[in-house]
């Protein structure tokens, strides 16, 4: 198997937990250069994670002879910038959620990736985390026949780093930076071929005192009929709740990612430990996360890249998929604004899907609309008459 020599890009949060994951899990890929804009914080990371080359120019870690892979963990304005440069190496490049501010940014990042010819990723990891990953599996596998509808929530207090609560840096409040998720998590269990076709979106700014929303709920309906629903805030109180609902025509899916993961712990002492991501107490009851960066998708998000890598074939998440989320959120803030339904614009790749059908069974020349047990074990149909369209209700055991 090969190994990979990587170049860094960015030491925040996600830069340490992109580097945990790396040297942790599939350990013959090394961080070997690490950019920031402060120096300060590019030696400390550097220490922290055992890395020879810390630099404040973004092009001459791109650009450094020791390494095959960029990852750009960086604010939201640079990705096209880095990401420009680094396609322009040859290097493959893998970019943190969300890709770009807007659709157009975003387009304009995925063709130049294109046009250079090289590897590309979407590091969306919520995508990727080990429930989720089974989820999907099983809906692929028509455990729960054709999906109609995909609640999917993000909440917490809100960002660590200033940064991302300016819009003119980021493209948005809570949607670009939580919405992303919900939004590609949504699309994997509708199917990515279906395409979006219209939203309507609600935004409020609640109470944080910036000029961008910190809560949202949006409805996305696809081409098949099904329906997305995405919920996120920024003023969630107790930690971080990410939860997913997906419903199907013979079946139904819940999950709980986070707050509720089976580990839960009081405590009266004094604490002092870090407890999970987005945590806001070290004392009272506690919900620890066992294995954080494998709960959040981290772990097999990065296999995934690299093995895609290795094998010649495209990842579980693009950057076109990531060009998709942008185009759907450009529209929930177009839908904010009107309060009404909003088309969503896309340069769409996938063909075509069916809407959603399913034969119905038939009893005595009857349509079946449902079969139920009652309490007393008898079986009771509710029947429709194909000629009157009457409705009646039928014992038909016990």
């Amino acid at each position: 198997m090969q190994s990979h020599r990587i170049t860094m890009l960015g030491t925040g949060l996600i830069g340490d937990f992109y580097t945990m994951t790396l040297h942790g899990q599939r350990s013959r890929d090394r961080v070997e250069v690490v950019y920031s804009r402060s120096r300060e914080r590019g030696s400390a990371f550097s220490k922290r994670w055992g890395i020879a080359n810390a630099t404040t120019s973004m092009e001459e870690a791109i650009n450094h002879p020791d390494t095959n892979v960029v990852v750009v963990g960086l604010p939201n304005h640079l990705h096209e910038e880095a990401i420009s440069l680094a396609a322009a190496t040859g290097k493959a490049v893998l970019c943190t959620k969300p890709l770009a501010r807007t659709a157009e940014e975003a387009k304009r990042i995925l063709h130049s990736v294109e046009q250079a010819g090289v590897f590309a990723g979407y590091l969306e990891d919520l995508c990727y985390t080990p429930k989720t990953l089974k989820a999907i599996a099983a809906v692929q596998n028509g455990a729960i026949g054709s999906v109609t509808w995909v609640r999917s929530r993000e909440a917490h207090p809100g960002p660590h780093s200033a940064w991302f609560w300016d819009g003119r840096l980021t493209g948005g409040g809570a949607i670009i930076d939580l919405g992303c998720h919900c939004i590609e998590i949504i699309r994997n269990f509708v199917g990515k071929g279906n395409r979006p076709v219209e939203l309507m979106c609600w935004t409020d700014t609640f109470v944080h005192p910036i000029d961008d929303e910190d809560n949202a709920i949006a409805l996305i309906r696809f081409e098949s009929g099904a329906i997305g629903q995405f919920e996120v805030s920024w003023t969630f109180r107790g930690g971080m709740d990410l939860r997913d609902e997906v419903a199907g025509t013979d079946g139904t899916i819940w999950m709980n990612h986070f707050l509720r993961t089976g580990y839960e712990m009081f405590t009266a002492g004094a604490g002092g430990g870090y407890v999970a991501e987005k945590a806001e107490t070290e004392a009272g009851w506690l919900f620890p996360v066992g294995d954080e960066v494998s709960e959040l998708g981290y772990t097999d998000m990065f296999s995934d890249m690299f093995n895609a890598m290795d094998e010649g074939r495209e990842p579980q998440e693009t950057m076109y998929d990531g060009y998709v989320v942008n185009g759907i959120m450009d529209a929930c803030y177009r839908s904010a604004r009107s309060k009404q339904w909003e088309a969503i614009d896309l340069e769409w790749r996938h063909g075509s899907t069916a809407r959603i059908s399913k034969e119905p069974f038939a009893y005595e020349g009857h349509t079946v609309i449902k079969s139920e047990t009652l309490p007393d074990g008898r079986r009771k149909m509710i029947l429709k008459d194909k000629d009157t369209g009457d409705f009646v209700d039928r014992i038909v055991a016990g």
